[in-house]
């Protein structure tokens, strides 16, 4: 790699970084009570800083250990929003929502540090628990009327949208993005975790 290249890869590292925090700083979640209909849904789920991340990491380990981890990821979000249009809440689930970012950063950091992917079952249990801990807060949200079919379609191609889309661009992309792009997933899931309790308030 040229001196060139590097700059411009820690250029765009860079500016990718400051755009997180930037976005820390914002209200981090966008959950409470949602509105109906299939654009409020498809505008859900990238509208929460915490959701958005979230996506484009399962998207990014993915692309690094296996494909089949976005179907772990679907199934999550299924169960996780049965249990919450069900009822089911969480303890602390705003700041567990947000470690689940790192949770699945750091098993991408993981599998790089080691040459090789985990088990399966390993690898995509974690991402589907993550997913699921997040379907339950969108499903908690979710309208409870006649709108709330087209809610949960919209919600759904959002987020296939941006982890697929996260799995094929990081696919195209040098190995050493899905890397660098894990670790500022790993930092802004414990910033967004430590927000609620007030640690980076001013």
């Amino acid at each position: 790699m040229t001196h060139f290249s590097r700059l411009r890869s820690w250029t765009l590292l860079g500016g990718a970084a400051a755009l997180g925090f930037v976005l820390v700083g914002q209200p981090a979640q966008a959950h409470g009570l949602a509105h109906g209909g299939l654009g409020y849904g498809f505008l859900h789920p990238i509208t929460g800083v915490d959701h958005l991340l979230l996506l484009i990491g399962v998207g990014a380990a993915a692309s690094y250990m296996s494909a089949q981890l976005l179907l772990w990821g679907l199934a999550g979000a299924v169960l996780g929003g049965l249990a919450g249009v069900m009822g089911f809440t969480m303890p602390f689930a705003e700041v567990l929502a947000a470690l689940a970012i790192s949770a699945v950063a750091l098993l991408t950091l993981k599998s790089h540090r080691d040459g090789r992917s985990p088990g399966l079952a390993f690898g995509g249990g974690l991402v589907a628990a993550a997913v699921a801990l997040h379907g339950a807060l969108h499903g908690g949200e979710a309208p409870a009327d006649a709108s709330a079919f087209g809610w949960w379609a919209g919600a759904l191609a959002a987020s296939v949208l941006v982890s697929g889309g996260s799995f094929l661009l990081m696919r195209r992309l040098p190995l050493v993005w899905t890397t660098r792009l894990a670790l500022l997933l790993a930092v802004l899931g414990g910033a967004l975790a430590l927000a609620p309790m007030g640690v980076l308030a001013r």
